[in-house]
């Protein structure tokens, strides 16, 4: 476990270093190493993948992350779960801002945003392509969900769901001040 903490704390480091685009880009980059889309890489295609980036693991260490994000057994590391474990935690003042925005959207209550509820707090109308008249307004506001849902497109957004989303930009946003600031434009808070 030792070995893992240390992989992942160096390796957020120096995606952090890197600035903004730093996570999202090694996601970007992991994606294009998993040629075969099954959203995994083994050991070997993670060391390469790394060395690339100037990161060199010893193969037990590569051995060692791809079992800790193994979810089926298969001797991959799962691509989303290794980089949602890459992100730096969220601070409490992040994750109350994320909660108050997902309150706002759903407005039924139930813990679940769907295509109803956004209908009460955003407009597809004014979306390009439905004012071309490529999409219909519920196309719209079925893509704007789905922007927050995993990779499971059930047309229910969870807060866990929203969270995450938003997990993963605010690794590019340097104090909780800014992601406050921003979070409390982009959705009228």
């Amino acid at each position: 476990m030792d070995t893992v903490d240390g992989v992942m704390e160096r390796l957020r480091a120096q995606c952090l270093s890197r600035g903004s685009s730093g996570i999202q880009g090694l996601a970007r980059f992991f994606r294009r190493l998993d040629r075969d889309g099954s959203r995994s890489l083994d050991a070997g295609e993670l060391r390469r993948g790394l060395a690339q980036l100037g990161l060199a693991l010893d193969p037990a260490e590569a051995d060692a992350v791809c079992r800790r994000w193994d979810r089926d057994g298969s001797g991959t590391l799962d691509l989303e779960e290794f980089l949602r474990a890459l992100r730096p935690p969220l601070s409490q003042a992040r994750k109350a801002v994320i909660a108050a925005a997902f309150a706002k959207l759903d407005r039924s209550g139930d813990g679940v945003v769907t295509v109803e509820d956004l209908r009460g707090v955003y407009s597809g109308r004014a979306h390009p392509k439905v004012r071309s008249g490529e999409w219909t307004e519920e196309e719209a506001l079925r893509r704007f969900l789905d922007t927050f849902e995993s990779s499971d497109k059930d047309g229910q957004v969870t807060l866990a769901e929203f969270q995450d989303h938003y997990c993963g930009l605010s690794a590019s946003v340097d104090t909780d001040e800014e992601f406050v600031a921003m979070m409390t434009s982009a959705w009228r808070l």
